[in-house]
């Protein structure tokens, strides 16, 4: 079979592999798509910090078919592409507790398109429940967790404020998934006030560092703000006053150790909500052997929404 084996500090490269290296633990998986995210990106272009292994296959997706009963199924994170042989390849083998039945309305590529930028923007929505009328807002919303979560909430009944340094270019993609309002990121990539005026109900936050800072303080009373990245900086420096003076709850969000409950209820919450064609509107997708010249581009800032990889191709 055909895989994107990473060899620790080096790209990665399509090399032809033995099922037998996959073990004999676990249910044999015929993957059909996976996807490029962030942190498939940084393990594909050699960075480290990602992969955990001297030697592994990439990919912290997969989408495809279970070989013992046909049954179409996925995976998202679980320690694929860190810890465990991931999805960039033709076959994974998996425990069976990992495996999430496909929506039967999302075709593999859409499936794969959603992968963990899609199922971690759910789990962010979910953060959410229970906030008051107002604006959310969601930054690096050019993204792909970020798009996701706009076309989610968009959905659902929610105004969306979309922040994003390319709103230029994306405005218009952003304004067709569901945002009504654009926020120059250059509003918030400043160190600002410890309490700000109350701006949203709540927030999606992908970047971390003063980003989320900012958000906090502008969240209004009994609001939430859910955090899920931190591309912009590992740092948060605030104080405590959005938390006792305003009630503000912040919420992180890791979608690698989810439980099974907390997954289901995220891909439901896709199956409901989710527009397979505003989906299709922001994917891309490429072959296997495109994968490194792709990641390149994400870790670039050149790339907008999802990269799906057919791995057949």
């Amino acid at each position: 079979m055909r895989a994107m084996e990473v060899v620790k500090g080096e790209p990665g490269a399509v090399v032809e592999v033995d099922e037998a290296r996959l073990g004999a633990d676990g249910v044999l998986v015929d993957v059909t798509h996976s996807s490029l995210n962030y942190k498939d990106a940084l393990a594909v272009a050699g960075r480290p910090g990602v992969i955990r292994a001297d030697r592994l296959i990439a990919g912290i997706d997969l989408v495809g078919t279970r070989r013992d009963t046909g049954e179409r199924v996925l995976v998202n994170g679980r320690g694929l592409g860190e810890t465990h042989d991931g999805g960039l390849a033709e076959v994974a083998r998996v425990p069976a507790e990992w495996l999430v039945p496909v929506p039967e309305r999302f075709t593999d590529a859409q499936a794969a398109a959603i992968g963990t930028a899609g199922y971690t923007a759910a789990l962010c929505v979910l953060a959410l429940d229970g906030i008051g009328d107002g604006p959310v807002a969601v930054t690096g919303a050019s993204g792909g967790v970020g798009s996701i979560a706009v076309a989610v909430l968009a959905r659902a009944g929610r105004e969306v404020h979309a922040v994003t340094g390319k709103a230029s270019a994306h405005g218009e993609q952003l304004r067709r998934l569901g945002a009504t309002e654009i926020v120059d990121r250059a509003e918030l990539e400043a160190p600002g006030k410890p309490l700000q005026s109350e701006r949203w109900a709540g927030a999606v936050d992908t970047v971390g560092g003063p980003f989320l800072a900012n958000l906090l303080s502008g969240t209004r009373y009994g609001g939430t703000v859910a955090a899920c990245g931190m591309a912009a900086s590992t740092e948060l420096t605030t104080s405590i006053m959005p938390f006792i003076l305003r009630g503000v709850t912040l919420a992180g969000v890791n979608s690698v150790f989810t439980p099974a409950a907390a997954r289901g209820a995220a891909w439901a919450l896709l199956d409901r909500d989710l527009d397979a064609g505003l989906l299709d509107e922001i994917t891309t997708t490429i072959g296997l052997g495109d994968a490194v010249a792709a990641a390149q581009r994400i870790l670039a800032g050149e790339t907008t929404g999802r990269i799906v990889v057919d791995v057949r191709g």
